[in-house]
Order: C-alpha cells, then sequence, then structure tokens
C-alpha cells in the first residue's frame, strides 16, 4: 500500500550474501568491460557485499519504479515501433526513453526515503538507507534475487509484467526480513537483443562490453568517441533504447504513475542542429532537474556533433542537401574544447567538407 502510494511498481526483499555473484564481477572487471568507470574498479567486491558497504546490514528491501511515460510516446500500443521509426530519421535527435522527464536519481531516491521512514515508523527503530543507482550496489542482482525478475540476455532485469522499461532502486536495513521468491527466467532462444545492438556490445549472453555501449559512449566516457564506433551511433545524443525496442517482453511496458517522467518541451522530437546550437546556459536551464545535464555542455556538443556527421553521411547517400547541419556545424568549429573540435572537424569530413576550409559549403 505505502509502495504504491509513493509510485512504486513492486517491492521485494533479498539476502545480503552475494557471494556467487563475486566471480562474475571480478571477471567483468578483469576484462575492462567498466572501461572508464573507474568507480567500479575502485568499488571492487564491496558491490556485492552490501554489509561491507553500510555495516549492519541483514536485508536489502527492492523496489521498481516503472518511467514509461502516460503521454507521448506511450499513448498507443506501437511505442516501440515509433521509438524504431526515430533511428530512421537522421536529423532527429534521439534521447533514450528514461532520460526525457524528471531525473529518476532523485524521484526514486526522495520516495525510496519515505517509504524507510514510514517502515521505521511502523516498525520502531530502523536502520536504513536509500540508493538508486547511486553507489556501489549490484542493483539488478539483488533485484533479481528479490523476484523482481530476471536478468536478460542484454543484462537488464525483465519482468513479465512489465518488461524492462523501469528504474531499479533499494533501501538496505539492519532488520531481518522473509526474502522474497526469484523467478524464472523466460527469453528462451531469443536473440533480439543481441543482433540489434548496434555496436555489438553485448558479446555474449549476459555479458555486455561497456566500451561498447551507446549508452556508455554518449553518457559515461568523457573523452574522444573511437571512430570506429561514430558512424554506429546514428542519430543517438543521449543513451540508446534498442535492446529495449526490440524485446518482445516490452509489449508488457507499463505506463508511469508519476508525472515526473512525462517527456519535456524541448527534449523531444528536436532536429540535431536546433540542440547543437544551445549555449552552455540554455542547456543549463533546459535540462535543468535533468538526468542529461550531468554529462556537462561539452559532452552534449560533441554527442551532436557525432550524429550531426552521421546525418550528413546519410544525406549524401541520398543526394539530399544538407547546408544547414554543415552551417551549424562550422560555428563550433573553433570551439575551445579539443574534444568538440576534433568530432566537429569528423563531422564535416562525413560529407567531404573540412573545418579548415569553411568556404566550401556549396552542396
Amino acid at each position: 500500500m505505502w509502495a504504491r502510494e509513493l509510485g512504486f511498481s513492486q517491492i521485494g526483499v533479498a539476502g545480503v550474501d552475494l557471494s556467487s555473484a563475486e566471480v562474475g564481477l571480478s571477471a567483468w572487471l578483469a576484462a575492462g568491460f567498466h572501461g572508464d568507470m573507474h568507480y567500479m574498479a575502485a568499488h571492487g567486491l564491496k558491490r556485492a557485499r552490501p554489509a561491507e558497504l553500510i555495516p549492519g546490514t541483514v536485508s536489502v528491501i527492492t523496489a521498481r519504479m516503472d518511467y514509461l511515460p502516460k503521454a507521448g510516446i506511450a499513448d498507443s500500443a506501437d511505442w516501440q515501433a515509433r521509438e524504431l521509426a526515430r533511428l530512421e530519421r537522421p536529423g532527429e535527435a534521439v534521447i533514450s526513453v528514461y532520460a526525457r522527464g524528471r531525473d529518476y536519481h532523485k524521484v526514486m531516491r526522495a520516495r525510496l526515503q519515505k517509504l524507510g521512514e514510514r517502515i521505521a515508523e511502523h516498525v520502531g527503530q530502523l536502520g536504513h538507507r536509500a540508493f538508486t543507482d547511486s553507489a556501489p550496489v549490484l542493483e539488478a542482482e539483488l533485484a533479481a534475487r528479490s523476484g523482481q525478475g530476471w536478468r536478460g540476455k542484454h543484462t537488464l532485469l525483465l519482468n513479465r509484467e512489465a518488461g524492462s522499461m523501469f528504474f531499479l532502486g533499494e533501501i538496505y536495513v539492519d532488520m531481518a526480513l522473509p526474502p522474497s521468491e526469484p523467478v524464472t527466467a523466460h527469453c528462451g532462444s531469443c536473440s533480439a537483443c543481441i543482433d540489434v545492438c548496434p555496436t555489438q556490445a553485448i558479446v555474449s549472453p549476459h555479458r555486455l562490453d561497456a566500451r561498447r555501449c551507446i549508452s556508455y559512449l554518449t553518457i559515461e566516457h568523457a573523452g574522444s568517441i573511437p571512430l570506429e564506433l561514430r558512424a554506429l551511433i546514428g542519430n543517438r545524443i543521449y543513451g540508446c533504447d534498442d535492446c529495449q525496442l526490440v524485446c518482445p517482453w516490452n509489449k508488457f511496458a507499463q505506463r508511469s504513475a508519476l508525472p515526473d517522467f512525462d517527456e519535456r518541451i524541448g527534449l523531444s522530437n528536436q532536429q540535431l542542429q536546433t540542440l547543437f546550437s544551445w549555449t552552455e546556459d540554455q542547456f543549463l536551464h533546459f535540462t535543468e532537474g535533468s538526468a542529461i545535464r550531468r554529462i556537462g555542455h561539452e559532452r552534449w556538443l560533441r554527442n551532436l556533433a557525432v550524429a550531426m556527421g552521421n546525418a550528413l553521411r546519410a544525406a549524401q547517400e541520398s543526394g539530399v542537401v544538407a547546408s544547414s547541419l554543415k552551417a551549424a556545424l562550422l560555428t563550433q568549429s573553433q570551439h575551445p574544447s579539443e574534444v568538440v573540435r576534433e568530432h566537429v572537424q569528423w563531422a564535416l569530413h562525413q560529407s567531404g567538407l573540412s573545418a579548415a576550409h569553411p568556404m566550401q559549403t556549396a552542396d
């Protein structure tokens, strides 16, 4: 009852013995699949040891929160096809569905804290701490062990009644609670998520090389995006939903109970050059309260430059005039950031135009 009132879709309970997950975590880190996310290696096995992260923890309350917006993309049953169609419009900027509304870290953590406080009021003294993608926590593992769903081949959690379009959060507590029963996996022989991945980041079932993942490259990675991966990014400027969009289970994805995740005006259905024209002040204004703000204006321009280069190449192949894209890119050819300048230069080269020769603007 309390959880539903706060917007959560499901609650479960997991124990704190995650020792069986340590081998896989260690192997993943040893392979370097975490890329520039050095904090993962720094935390090491603490991620699989809740009682080391928060001493005294004996149980973990897990929570799911659906984020598919009520309006916009989710107003009809074919939302997956509609989202996939965006990828066929090179000039349109595509932002991952989860990031089009309010920053989920703020929304979910605040509500988890309220839930913990309500439980504490009911049971008396209770040590508790809430997390959502904000500490060394094996969120998907804990969620799977507590019956929230099973790990899909893309490593995300899947639920038979809700697909994978939801956020996960936890409350570490110092009270022993009866654990929930885990559920069985239902991916079968399906490999749609593996097959669709543009950069082949899912190297095998349940094994993801983050260094190739578009979500990692556009959000977590701070430097230059590898040349061989840029063309594969297409028009995705923040995150990537491809593996979720083709998953059969997401036909059951549930609409969010909260207006926080409704799509923001200014972030959806925008053309690349419109977003590329934002000054840093405009970027900060339009992304206030959004998860997007954390990447900063420099990475924002870098991501957009890559997408614009891909749009230029697509235009070149179809014979479409792309003067506006070129003109927009040239406005940032002397940007103070070396990373931005380098990606702008690459983008211009996709149409045979170099920033070193700004007079070559004719198509």
